[in-house]
């Protein structure tokens, strides 16, 4: 039974008024289901293509700028400055002299330890002299008294020379062996090479502490700093001046042992100095092996080049850092995925006939604006990237040719 025939029954049941309302009323809802029926076939959205694309998948932090190399100069002398070659923002090289101290009590030094050194010397020269002279004595008696003992054995042995002489030629003999060897052990002269050896140790460290008071760059750089001036003695373990390479910069930061175990000495990242949009290209040169004790986190070294001086050390910048690239990956926009509340990814695939389909798809890495698609779609296939929240599975819909009008709805999905 039709709901027109449904309707005449009831009205010749109820009497002509009531019909006429009952008939309206149901023109009415006929009206308004059409027309939710042709609003729900019309729903307009805006859709992408899934396409190959290259996609990094990059790890970001909040990181402090070091110089690649920095020397605070501690003098190794505790004197008064006496004066200085360098200011603030000097350019320096290794080597160059930056500094000298008051030093003509320690030049007195070296003057009497090589007064010193030199006696000793003098001293060891005439105990040499010596030595070898008794040597060569001992040794040319050594040698007679070996010729008078072989003489008279021999003509002992032919029965022309008494045992008794003999006997006194061999105890000659032992005799002078015994001063040969006394005058080969003074040759050494212990006691001489001693006090040589103490004198020269003794002036090679007074000229060390003199060379002191001449403070030079370690490295190449600019002096970042200069707290002292002239004529003022620094307290003991006080720098007065520090040098900074700043032709390359490091940036260090700390990250989580996840996202550390995906990054590689070398990876690419990039440097974005607080309050600007430049990029400055780097590369990752430290990833700490242990974890900091304090923060249980991992310590990473960006470093890049610093042309001009321009980034300067101790400010804060953003870190980003390329864990992965991934070339020819199947990509949709990052606001097409929706994110239901068990953790499954979908997508709302646009079909020939013009219907929304939710699909559920495998994503991989992503970035601020495309996602990877591992399973669940194809290239070349439409998803709707703005209009897809709540949009029921199947309805048809109209993909927008330009941009979405100002104020309207825009929810690609939810958050991940």
């Amino acid at each position: 039974m039709s709901h027109l025939q449904r309707a005449a029954r009831a009205a010749r049941a109820i009497g002509p008024l009531a019909a006429l309302v009952l008939g309206a009323a149901l023109l009415v809802q006929g009206c308004s289901s059409k027309e939710e029926k042709d609003a729900e076939a019309n729903v307009t959205v805006q859709a992408a293509t899934a396409e190959k694309a290259t996609i990094q998948d990059e790890i970001s932090a909040d990181a402090i700028l070091y110089p690649r190399d920095q020397a605070a100069i501690v003098p190794r002398v505790n004197a008064p400055i006496k004066k200085f070659f360098v200011d603030r923002g000097s350019k320096v090289r290794a080597g160059q002299l930056l500094a000298e101290l008051e030093s003509s009590d320690l030049a007195g030094a070296v003057t009497e330890n090589q007064g010193g050194y030199q006696q000793a010397q003098a001293s060891y020269n005439s105990a040499l002299q010596s030595a070898k002279q008794d040597l060569n004595t001992s040794k040319e008696q050594l040698d007679a008294a070996q010729k008078l003992y072989d003489g008279r054995e021999s003509l002992y042995k032919q029965g022309a020379m008494a045992a008794k002489d003999v006997d006194d030629a061999r105890i000659a003999l032992t005799q002078a062996k015994n001063q040969y060897d006394l005058a080969e052990k003074a040759y050494t002269l212990k006691a001489a090479e001693g006090q040589l050896t103490a004198a020269k140790g003794k002036t090679i460290s007074a000229e060390a502490q003199l060379s002191y008071t001449k403070i030079v760059s370690p490295i190449n750089g600019v002096v970042t700093d200069r707290p002292f001036f002239a004529g003022e003695t620094a307290p003991s373990g006080s720098a007065i001046l520090t040098v900074m390479d700043l032709s390359k910069v490091v940036a260090r930061a700390f990250v989580s042992p996840q996202q550390a175990a995906q990054l590689h000495v070398g990876d690419a990242a990039t440097i974005v100095p607080e309050h600007e949009q430049s990029e400055i290209p780097a590369k990752v040169t430290v990833v700490s092996p242990a974890l900091d004790p304090n923060s249980t986190t991992v310590q990473v070294w960006v470093e890049a080049p610093n042309p001009g001086g321009k980034l300067k050390s101790g400010s804060s910048v953003k870190l980003d850092i390329v864990s992965k690239t991934v070339k020819d990956a199947l990509v949709v926009p990052a606001e097409a995925i929706l994110t239901g509340a068990d953790g499954a990814r979908t997508v709302m695939v646009i079909d020939k006939d013009g219907k929304a389909h939710q699909t559920v798809v495998t994503t991989g890495i992503q970035d601020d604006k495309q996602v990877q698609i591992l399973n669940g779609l194809e290239i070349g296939q439409q998803v709707v990237t703005s209009g897809a929240y709540g949009l029921p599975d199947g309805t048809k819909v109209t993909v927008s040719k330009g941009p979405e009008p100002k104020g309207a709805e825009s929810k690609g999905g939810e958050p991940d």
